[in-house]
């Protein structure tokens, strides 16, 4: 079995996934290599990752992963799964397959051990992981004791990345909490058994950008009739939303009024009672893994400026955490 827990990289583009320029996300080149390849190998750095699934488009993804030039940095175990319907199917068929002893068809969890098995979600477009950033993340979100740990990043952190004079930079959306403006980063650390509704998760990652007011009213309505749900939850969505088009468009003063009413931890409850299980809202500094690539514009401005930008990114990983050591090469990595 490998030591270490699996990583599992949503490569997916079914269901929710965007594509961009007419093209699956995950495969975009940037410095000349698709998107997941950047996330695949930021993961071989990682010390609390053993090894690492890749659930998408398997012929695709076996071309650009076992590629020569890119097989050779392989230093965990890789599997390529078969995507399924949607993100949830993705999600949870695959973390079956990482269970110990299961079939190349996965099985159930059945024991007590089974039930605590621990899994990092990340997905496949995240051109500045750092591997600093997904091991603090792991080890801030077992400190907590949940069940589920979103990730998150505050506004300080991404301040690299916003727009000047002299770059397009990415414009960024936030959560507008009493504490701080927040970005989801894309990693999620579960003991995916654990967690009660399992199939909330693909509304909330499919709204995650906040910009659809249909959308979000949709949402919101789904999850005040939801039999969890409660008019507190749909409140706290709302609040969220209203300072969060507020800040957008530049009404800061009015964002920070609205956003004092909802504090992180009155958010962990609501969401903990939603899905049935202990979820917390886990924030990392980095702040890399927050930015992906929905967009032509975001692909654009990330790709004509990524040199300048990856520098600075990982040259805050380094002066935070120090460089993260090479493991010797996996035998087994590249089959």
């Amino acid at each position: 079995m490998d030591s270490g827990i699996p990583a599992i990289v949503m490569a997916g583009d079914r269901s929710a996934a965007r594509a961009v320029y007419g093209e699956s996300k995950v495969y975009l080149e940037i410095a000349g290599r698709a998107l997941v390849a950047h996330v695949v190998a930021a993961l071989q750095r990682v010390p609390e990752v053993g090894s690492v699934w890749v659930v998408g488009d398997a012929a695709r993804l076996d071309a650009v992963l076992h590629e020569e030039s890119f097989g050779s940095e392989l230093r965990k175990p890789l599997h390529i799964i078969e995507q399924f319907e949607d993100l949830y199917d993705n999600a949870w068929q695959t973390y079956r397959r990482t269970l110990p002893g299961a079939p190349p068809e996965g099985r159930d969890p059945e024991t007590e051990a089974d039930l605590d098995w621990e899994v990092l979600y990340l997905s496949g477009d995240l051109p500045f992981a750092t591997p600093q950033e997904l091991s603090e993340f792991i080890r801030e979100t077992r400190v907590t004791g949940c069940q589920y740990g979103i990730g998150m990043s505050a506004e300080p952190s991404l301040s690299l990345f916003h727009p000047t004079p002299q770059s397009r930079g990415v414009e960024v959306t936030y959560f507008n909490l009493r504490e701080a403006r927040l970005k989801q980063n894309n990693l999620h650390f579960a003991k995916p058994a654990r967690i009660g509704n399992r199939h909330y998760i693909e509304d909330m990652y499919a709204h995650r950008k906040q910009r659809e007011i249909s959308s979000m009213l949709s949402l919101a309505w789904r999850l005040l009739r939801a039999r969890e749900g409660t008019l507190s939850i749909a409140l706290f969505y709302g609040i969220i939303h209203v300072a969060g088009v507020f800040d957008r468009r530049g009404f800061r003063l009015l964002a920070d009024w609205t956003r004092r009413f909802v504090s992180v931890e009155r958010v962990e409850r609501a969401l903990s009672r939603l899905m049935k299980t202990r979820i917390r809202i886990v924030t990392v500094e980095t702040g890399g893994c927050a930015i992906d690539v929905d967009t032509e514009e975001e692909y654009d401005a990330i790709r004509d400026d990524f040199a300048r930008l990856t520098g600075l990114v990982h040259e805050r990983a380094e002066a935070a955490y120090g460089q993260l050591p090479l493991p010797p090469r996996n035998k087994s990595a590249a089959s």
